[in-house]
This record gives C-alpha cells, sequence and structure tokens, in this order.
C-alpha cells in the first residue's frame, strides 16, 4: 500500500473515531491530543483528560498545610499531584508525584500517573522509564500497559511496540474497559494500512512529538 492512500486510510479512521468523544485541543507545546490518544487515556479513571475544570486553589492550600503538618504521609502529595493533574499543570503534577514516590515508592499507579504526567510535559522516554517501574512492582497491570502503547506510538513512532502493549492489555485482562480500549486502538492500526512498512506515525494527523 502506498503512502497516499495509507495516509488518507488513517485519516478517515480517526475522523470517524473522534465522534461522540470530548476531545483536549492543547497539551503543554502545543500539541494537539489525537483522537486515540484521548479514547486510551478518558478510559483510565485518574487520568480522565476531558475538559479541565478550574483549578480549586482552596483545596490545593488546605492539602499543602496537611502535608506540612504530615510532611510522611504519601496519600496527600498523591492527592494534590492529582489536582494538579486534572488542572492540566502537569509540571506541578510531577513535582508533586515524584515527592510521593519519595514517600512511598511501592505505589505502582503513582508511576504510571507520573508516566501521564511526563508524557503531556513531551518527555516521552521519562514516560515509559516510570511505566517500566510501574510494571516491575505489578507485571499485570493493564492501565501502564495501555498507557504505554499510546506513549510508543505517539512519542515513540514504535508502532510494533504499541501493538505489542496493547496486545499484552487484552492477554491479560480481557473484560477491562482498559482491553476495549487497546482492541479500539488495533482495530485502528490494521485498518489504516496492511502495509505498516509504507507508514509511519510521521504521517498520521497530529501524530508524533
Amino acid at each position: 500500500m502506498n503512502r497516499k492512500v495509507a495516509t488518507f486510510l488513517v485519516s478517515a479512521a480517526f475522523s470517524t473515531f473522534i465522534i461522540g468523544w470530548i476531545l483536549l485541543s492543547q497539551r503543554p507545546a502545543d500539541r494537539f491530543i489525537t483522537p486515540m490518544e484521548q479514547t486510551v487515556f478518558e478510559n483510565l479513571d485518574a487520568t480522565d483528560t476531558g475538559s479541565s475544570p478550574t483549578f480549586d486553589e482552596v483545596r490545593a492550600e488546605a492539602l499543602r498545610t496537611g502535608i506540612e503538618r504530615s510532611p510522611d504521609d504519601a496519600g496527600l502529595h498523591v492527592e494534590l499531584a492529582n489536582l494538579y493533574f486534572g488542572a492540566k499543570q502537569f509540571d506541578e503534577a510531577i513535582v508533586w508525584f515524584e515527592r510521593a514516590l519519595e514517600l512511598n515508592p511501592q505505589d505502582a499507579n503513582v508511576y504510571a500517573d507520573l508516566g501521564v504526567s511526563y508524557y503531556y510535559m513531551n518527555q516521552p522516554d521519562h514516560a515509559l522509564e516510570q511505566f517500566g517501574y510501574a510494571l516491575e512492582l505489578d507485571p499485570k497491570h493493564a492501565k501502564t500497559m495501555l498507557r504505554m502503547g499510546v506513549v510508543r506510538a505517539f512519542g515513540k513512532q514504535d508502532l510494533d511496540g504499541a501493538e505489542a502493549a496493547w496486545r499484552q492489555v487484552i492477554e491479560l485482562a480481557p473484560d477491562s474497559g482498559e482491553a476495549r480500549s487497546a482492541q479500539e486502538a488495533l482495530e485502528l492500526l490494521k485498518a489504516a494500512h496492511s502495509g505498516r512498512g509504507d507508514t509511519d506515525l510521521a504521517t498520521l494527523p497530529n501524530g508524533g512529538s
């Protein structure tokens, strides 16, 4: 399949995929979030990337006060990180996720969320590193594998790696929401091109870094 045909098929697939989903328009460095990325991340309870709420400064200040009083409480650090994440202030989210991990380095969910934060800051290698830590703690962490597929596809232009990650999600958690998102992503790749050597992520609408 030649590049023009493959690009057209990918564009058509993404145009169909966008229906029914609420999309973010921007992330740091003005990178547009593609429909596939958005769909995968929307499925994850801790990383809903829909319309950003107004940052709750009152709650943030209360959490900061709580942290001053109980500096070893990792849960408060995570809650504050999630507050920043929800407001798309990913640089601040990274600070507090990392501090939480200093207190409790055995939390796979926090490593996974930290990885997503790095990805949104256009640091895919750091994102994959955090996902690796999460999987060391929990090799069956489907949520992390799903995210890993997104970062490999859109952050690293590694379709083979993305496909492997998404297939692993389906194998490990076939009845989960993560598996459904992984299957949708795989079907888009399959529909887009049969000869993957003719197409790379640079040809995808808004794809790549």
